[in-house]
């Protein structure tokens, strides 16, 4: 199989998948509980989500590994078990996706900030180590550092997983439009930042997750586009922003609605598209069509 960076760079706009947490919740994941911890409790559950995601098309699956990094699992006295969720967890996605896709395992951020002295440089970094060699163990081809906010806690990760496994690396953050128009973290970094920073410590394809819907992806992804020309960009967007209605959070964006955007967001720049917070099969499947349709409309 060929790699991420070969498939998009021979022209090909690949499909990745969408949401877990809402499933996991649907299918009883309690508020409180560690989602990561199913990989080897409810494997059948997690393994009917990543199943969902390969039936509507995707070319690339996730892990349910997010926070499944030692000192996150450490808020449930699971630090010590992070080898066996991680490896369980891309051996549950491996499984789904067969030979012929992309298992891109999940790696969200610690919960700790470097620069408040919660935690050293060496404890992350020694954190996304353990955890990238276990999801490669398990049969991930791929790794996604997401929904990050600083720079030097995703650099960390992305060093880590380049220094110990042989793992495609992917990095992506989380951004949120200010009242001047532009695009920030939480902790002030901006697309052009990331960008240029991701790339510098080893990553092979950066992006964009979560916080944004399809609208608002374009614009961020036309400014990782102007600040880095050639390395693939990867989008998971939310289904919109997220509303209360009648004390429930919902995602307004339809499945027709995000693929609508897609040939905007590919023109802006996008070489994998995919979802985040609110999108479900449907939205993944809605996709795919789209971008097969671009497919049809260039030969």
């Amino acid at each position: 199989m060929k790699t991420i960076v070969e498939t998009v760079k021979a022209g090909a706009v690949l499909v990745s998948d969408g949401a877990w947490g809402t499933f996991l919740h649907k299918k009883g994941l309690e508020p409180g509980q560690c989602p990561e911890l199913w990989c080897i409790t409810r494997r059948s559950d997690v393994l009917d989500i990543a199943r969902s995601y390969v039936a509507a098309g995707a070319d690339m699956i996730e892990s349910n590994s997010f926070g499944a990094n030692r000192l996150k699992l450490a808020h449930f006295g699971l630090d010590s078990r992070a080898k066996e969720i991680n490896r369980a967890a891309a051996e549950v996605s491996r499984e789904a996706a067969g030979p012929n896709r992309h298992v891109i395992a999940s790696m969200g951020p610690t919960g700790k900030i470097l620069m408040m002295g919660d935690v050293s440089e060496n404890e992350v970094y020694d954190a996304f180590a353990e955890q990238a060699t276990a999801l490669a163990d398990g049969g991930a081809n791929a790794c996604c550092i997401e929904t990050m906010t600083a720079i030097d806690e995703a650099c960390l990760a992305v060093r880590a997983a380049a220094d110990n496994t042989k793992l495609e690396i992917i990095a992506t953050f989380t951004f949120d439009k200010t009242m001047d128009n532009t695009y920030r973290t939480m902790m002030g970094v901006s697309p052009a930042d990331m960008a240029s920073a991701l790339v510098k410590a080893g990553a092979h394809v950066i992006g964009t997750n979560c916080g944004n819907g399809m609208e608002r992806m374009i614009e961020i992804v036309r400014e990782i586009r102007a600040a880095d020309g050639k390395t693939p960009i990867l989008v998971h967007a939310n289904a919109g922003l997220p509303e209360n209605k009648d004390g429930d959070i919902v995602f307004p964006e339809t499945p027709g609605m995000m693929a609508a955007l897609v040939p905007q967001l590919v023109s802006a720049g996008a070489n994998v598209v995919g979802g985040c917070c609110g999108t479900t099969p449907a939205h993944i499947a809605a996709m795919k069509k789209a971008v097969h349709g671009l497919i049809q409309a260039n030969s």
